[in-house]
Order: C-alpha cells, then sequence, then structure tokens
C-alpha cells in the first residue's frame, strides 16, 4: 500500500535514506565517504544483501558510473560523498547527465557547522559569509535541488529527488543534507508524515495523444524518402524493441544522433549510422534527401545537425514528426509539423499502428547510399601500414568482439573515429558522453556499464590522453571485481588539439601504459600489429581481472578528414534510380 508508513519503528535518519534507495530498486550506489554523507555510509553498511556500494578513488569516477547506471536501467544513478568535492570533483558525469537525460541523484551535504555557521566556516555551503553556497552552485548543473534539516526531512527529500531525477526528461537531482538530518532519528510522528516509496516512483503513461498520433501517421503516410532520426532518448526510454519495429514494419532507412549511436544494430539493413556533423554520407545524405523525417527522442541539437546547416534538414521543404517525452524539445531547433508527447515506444508502437500499410521502400534506398562508399571502407579496414590506421584498428575490434559486447568512448579523437568506423551489432552496444563530453569518461563508464550487464563484455576506448586521467579507476575494477577491457589509442599527443592548432603543449612522452595496468594487477599488453590486437582482445574477453591494451596507432588521419560535407550529396533521381524506387 502507498499509505502504508516507510518505517515500522524510530530509525537512524541515514537508515531511513537508504530504505528507500532500496524500497526505489536502487541496487547500487558509488561515492567515496566524507563529511556528513559518512552517515549514509554507515547505514549502507547494513544494506549490503540488497545495496552494493562501490568505492570510487574519487568523486569524477563515481559520478560517471552513477549516470551510466541510470542511462541503462532507467533508475537514478546513485553518487553519495562530501558536498565540496561531489561539487568540484563530481561535475564530470553530473553535466552529462544533465545534458544528457539520465537521472542521477546526488546525496550530499553542506558540510555544516551550525552553531558557528557565521563565523569563517571550514568548508560549509550554507552560504553564509565566509563561506560558499551550496544550493546555488548544484542548482546550476542539476534538474532539482532539494534540501534536508531534520531526520524526517532527510528521507523525505530523498523520496522526492527520485520522482524529479525520472519523471518527465530525467536528469540529475541533488539533496543537501545538514548535520542536523543526518545526525537525529525519524520519529514515526514527526512531519512531514513518511509513507512507502512506491508512491512517488515515476508512473509512466500508458498512451499517447491518439489525435496527434492520427496526424503524424498521415503525413507518414504520403512520405515517399521518409527517414527515423533515432537519439538518446531511444536509450532512456528503452525503446530497442519498438524502434526496431517501427523501422522494419514500415521499412524506413535509420540514422542516429551522436548521443544515439547503439539505440539501432548499425549491421541492419536499414541502418545508415552516424548523420550530421560528423555523420558518413550516406546517412547525411538520406537525411538530407528525406521528405518527412521522424525524429525520435533527440533534441536535433546544433551540433548534430551541421550546425543547422539547411543541406541537412530544412523545415521549408521538408515535414517534421517529432516524438518526445518532454515538450519542451518538440520544436526547439526547427519547427515540427506533428508532435507526440511521450514515452518512446509507446510513441513509436502508436505511430507503427496507425501508419500500418507504409512501405518506405528502405532497404533498398538504404543499400544505394552505402553503395558508393563500400569499397573504400573496405579498403581502410584491410590497412597493412604500420603504426596501424584508426580505421585498421577499429576494424579488427570489431572482427574479434562478439556482438552484445558493450564499447564505452572517450572524448576527443578517437571517439570520432569510433563513431564513424565502429558498426554496433546489437542495439545498446555504444555508450559515449555525447551531452558534456568530457575526457576521462570511458573507464568509469565502462565500470558503471559492466555492473549493470556483468554477462556481456564490455570495452573503454580511451586515447592515452583520456586515460592517464581516469586511470585510477583501474583500482576500483579490481577490487569490485569488475573486468572491463580499455583498448587506448596511443599516439602520444592529444590528437584533437593537436590537429586543430598544432602540437605545441599537446604532445605527451612514450608512456608504458601496459606497464602501469601490470603494477595495479591488471593483465596489460602493447600491440603494434592487428595480429596482436586481435590476440590480445582474445585473451581479454577470457581474463578474470581488468585488461589494458596499449595499442599504437598512426597519426596520420585527422577527424577533419571526417567532417561532414553535403557537396557529394547525389542527385534525386539518380539515387532513385540506383535504388530502383518508382519516382
Amino acid at each position: 500500500m502507498t499509505t502504508a508508513p516507510l518505517l515500522q519503528d524510530p530509525s537512524d535518519a541515514a537508515q531511513a535514506v537508504v530504505q528507500v534507495l532500496k524500497e526505489a530498486g536502487i541496487d547500487t550506489v558509488f561515492g567515496i565517504a566524507g563529511g556528513h554523507a559518512g552517515h549514509i555510509w554507515a547505514a549502507l553498511e547494513k544494506y549490503q544483501d540488497s545495496i552494493r556500494t562501490v568505492l570510487v578513488r574519487e568523486e569524477s569516477l563515481g559520478s560517471a558510473m552513477a549516470e551510466v547506471y541510470g542511462r541503462l536501467t532507467g533508475k537514478p544513478g546513485v553518487l553519495v560523498g562530501q558536498g565540496p568535492w561531489i561539487l568540484g570533483n563530481g561535475l564530470l558525469g553530473t553535466i552529462e547527465a544533465h545534458l544528457s537525460s539520465s537521472p542521477m541523484l546526488l546525496l550530499t551535504d553542506f558540510s555544516d557547522t551550525p552553531d558557528l555557521s557565521l563565523h569563517g566556516p571550514y568548508q560549509s555551503g550554507r552560504g553564509d559569509y565566509g563561506g560558499w553556497d551550496a544550493r546555488l552552485s548544484f542548482k546550476g548543473v542539476t534538474k532539482q535541488v532539494f534540501e534536508a534539516h531534520h531526520p524526517a526531512g532527510a528521507a523525505h527529500a530523498t523520496q522526492l529527488a527520485i520522482k524529479h531525477a525520472t519523471t518527465g526528461q530525467p536528469g540529475p537531482v541533488a539533496v543537501l543534507f545538514s548535520i542536523s538530518a543526518l545526525s537525529g532519528k525519524v520519529q514515526q510522528d514527526d512531519a512531514p508524515r513518511l509513507y512507502r516509496t512506491q508512491a512517488y516512483l515515476n508512473r509512466r503513461p500508458a498512451c499517447v495523444d491518439p489525435q496527434s498520433v492520427d496526424q503524424a501517421a498521415q503525413a507518414l503516410k504520403t512520405a515517399r524518402r521518409p527517414v527515423i532520426i533515432a537519439g538518446n532518448g531511444v536509450r532512456i526510454g528503452k525503446a530497442y524493441p519498438a524502434l526496431h519495429a517501427f523501422a522494419q514494419g514500415l521499412d524506413i532507412p535509420v540514422v542516429t544522433s551522436p548521443s544515439g549511436k547503439g539505440v539501432f544494430a548499425e549491421s541492419h539493413a536499414l541502418a545508415l549510422g552516424l548523420y550530421g556533423t560528423f555523420g558518413h554520407p550516406a546517412a547525411n545524405a538520406c537525411v538530407a534527401e528525406a521528405d518527412v523525417i521522424v525524429a525520435v527522442g533527440t533534441k536535433l541539437t546544433a551540433s548534430d545537425t551541421a550546425y543547422e546547416n539547411p543541406a541537412l534538414i530544412d523545415p521549408r521543404r521538408q515535414v517534421l514528426i517529432q516524438l518526445d517525452i518532454e515538450p519542451l524539445n518538440a520544436s526547439w531547433s526547427f519547427p515540427a509539423d506533428h508532435v507526440v508527447i511521450g514515452e518512446a515506444a509507446i510513441a513509436l508502437e502508436a505511430l507503427r499502428e496507425a501508419a500500418h500499410g507504409l512501405n518506405g521502400q528502405g532497404a533498398a534506398r538504404a543499400k544505394a547510399y552505402r553503395a558508393p562508399y563500400a569499397e573504400a571502407e573496405a579498403a581502410a579496414a584491410e590497412d597493412a601500414a604500420l603504426p596501424m590506421s584508426p580505421p585498421r584498428l577499429i576494424a579488427e575490434l570489431q572482427h574479434v568482439l562478439p556482438s552484445d559486447a558493450i564499447v564505452c568512448c572517450d572524448a576527443g579523437e578517437n571517439r570520432i573515429f569510433m563513431m564513424r568506423y565502429y558498426k554496433t551489432r546489437e542495439a545498446g552496444g555504444f555508450l559515449q558522453a555525447a551531452g558534456a563530453g568530457p575526457m576521462g569518461y570511458a573507464i568509469p563508464a565502462a565500470m558503471g556499464a559492466k555492473l549493470v550487464h556483468p554477462e556481456r563484455p564490455v570495452v573503454a576506448v580511451c586515447g592515452d590522453g583520456g586515460f592517464s586521467m581516469s586511470m585510477n579507476g583501474l583500482m576500483t575494477a579490481i577490487e569490485a571485481d569488475i573486468p572491463i577491457i580499455t583498448l587506448i589509442f596511443n599516439n602520444q599527443m592529444l590528437g584533437w588539439s593537436t590537429h586543430i592548432r598544432g602540437p605545441f603543449a599537446a604532445q605527451f612522452h612514450d608512456f608504458d601504459h601496459a606497464a602501469i595496468a601490470r603494477a595495479m594487477g591488471c593483465h596489460g599488453v602493447q600491440v603494434d600489429t592487428p595480429d596482436q590486437l586481435a590476440t590480445a582482445i582474445r585473451e581479454a574477453l577470457l581474463a578474470e581481472v581488468p585488461t589494458v591494451i596499449d595499442a599504437r596507432i598512426s597519426t596520420g588521419l585527422s577527424y577533419k578528414a571526417l567532417i561532414a560535407s553535403f557537396d557529394t550529396v547525389p542527385a534525386e533521381p539518380a539515387l532513385r534510380k540506383a535504388a530502383g524506387v518508382a519516382g
């Protein structure tokens, strides 16, 4: 019953907070003990049978792990620690969650000393003279901030935070506890009254507006060249099967945004891969020539749409149908002709049924769009030059990894190469920080993904710059038994910076990252050739400890070579003829 009391007996406030997490189905929390938040860590010890506590070596690692947990499960990823450092160090995952709509809880404190809060407080975030303002600071990077100043308020604020983090467009929510909130006991007659957490959980609507769906379906049925643009909202909404059924049932090609990469198997006959600024030419051509665009779970951001290049998307010549959980996202970047608000899976299913009978001739069109690039891509995948080119390395990685592998990418040039050349074979096989795009994301992201999916191989792909930022995460991987694989694109430089402005302040020494990994207790190996890489990956897949593969790559290919050009979009009549599509 939702009206049943949260607690049967008086309880420590921190224990009531953890009881709320348990009732919300949260089975893993991340962070590092410190400040008044240490009370929550003490309470977590009593819940080890239902909640796994992962101790990280620094808050940024825990924040990325929590962000990925939230993105993959739909339940808030929880980061627990002391206020100044959850803010200062934990911003990496928090900003990514904020921009990528991942549900997340920051359970932290004011680090306050109430009796002396006006006298030059040490660490205090109450906003008094001499201190810092925690509420104002967290407000700038979260969806909402709650304060708790007494024990019952601590539990209630946590319940409200879960509600806000998961309802509508998800995001990170901070709960700031004062020492008075966490050091006391919750009594049964305290106010506010505390009830079971079930009432605060997101109640997802089971339907969408039928009139909006019908109008969108009528527009879609008139399309001769429809295309689907799928974004991260498909992942957040657990709509992989619905997207597959929609695309296949109506025979419509699928392209993805950068943050949406991985929501649709790129080995599928309807898949054209990434579109936009760094998109595949085939994907961009398909979008550019579409007469109807179905945008699902994507904000159509400037960077995604080649900075709103009208040669790619132009509402003056294209009909835009937008499906989103957040009404504010619809007609944000471009005016949408038709808007369906609701969960991605529900909206896709409703639109598929309403548009039944449409044949977008997507498989034939996708084949024709891909054809001009097949030969060059095959040659790049077989390039025998050493050091290995990024396309050659990625081809070997894809050849050896099983289809259910999850790849987590870092920021920088390596991510651009992976977005273009790596093709997922199952939905859910690719994650990246495409909201904020921080370096140092891949390793903690892979650890978070492995905790959610322990049965699947998980690979962190990063440059040597990103690896050095978060290699201490491998200590936690050892301690918490999280056997991820880390693949380093090692070119002794910050590739993006070098190629955009030259080598000054962008070059590294030639470090032996594999030896560093071995010193931590990981398996570590350096590779120079595709054969060595293949052997190392096969060994890593069988290893029971984290593995680091330090792969030497060439510096010849620049990310600039992958910037989209719209001067080579195939002429529409010729494309229709090649695809065998009627005019």
